[in-house]
């Protein structure tokens, strides 16, 4: 539940001190390769850290179903990806694009595969339609982004990446409320 509030926090502090960026003419990952580098970078690696952590938790929780198993692997893979777009900039070459690419993919699909999952049992319909709710959005974000003619992806990563926050707080608050019980 932390992980958006420091991922975001740190993302717009990056910014801050990039007087020069512009939302609709960059991609987040610019702020990796100038004054900012070390702070999103380092807030990216991070962030991927407690992904990683935060997929283990669901793991348990899903741990019956094969369709949420199946959308852990994709988180533990967007975890990874995201780990990798702060240690390989952009200054790092191609490498760089596949990791956000990647990223951005799994991260969508995750959200996706876990709502399914999710809905499939008696007590997670709700969460479960939120997930598919977020990572619909998410890739309509994408999907409509990607048809208009745009210089940057700042805008896109942002929305998705908000989607992603209010996911990884709901689903880190069913977490708790399990843990809680037992």
């Amino acid at each position: 539940m932390i992980t958006p509030a420091i991922t975001l926090s740190l993302i717009l502090l990056s910014i801050s001190h990039s007087p020069w960026f512009s939302w609709s003419e960059n991609a987040l990952s610019d702020l990796g390769v100038h004054e900012a580098a070390l702070l999103l970078n380092s807030s990216l690696m991070i962030s991927g850290i407690l992904t990683f952590v935060f997929a283990l938790g669901l793991m348990l929780v899903l741990r019956q179903s094969p369709t949420g198993l199946i959308g852990v692997i994709a988180l533990i893979l967007a975890a990874v990806s995201l780990f990798a777009i702060g240690l390989f900039p952009e200054t790092a070459g191609n490498i760089h694009y596949y990791v956000s690419v990647s990223f951005f993919m799994f991260n969508t699909l995750s959200m996706l595969i876990i709502g399914v999952g999710l809905v499939r049992q008696s007590s997670g319909k709700s969460v479960g339609a939120f997930s598919i709710l977020a990572g619909s959005f998410s890739a309509v974000v994408w999907i409509v982004f990607l048809n208009l003619p745009h210089k940057g992806v700042a805008i896109p990563e942002m929305l998705s990446s908000l989607a992603t926050s209010a996911w990884s707080v709901i689903m880190g608050a069913r977490l708790f409320k399990q843990s809680s019980k037992t």
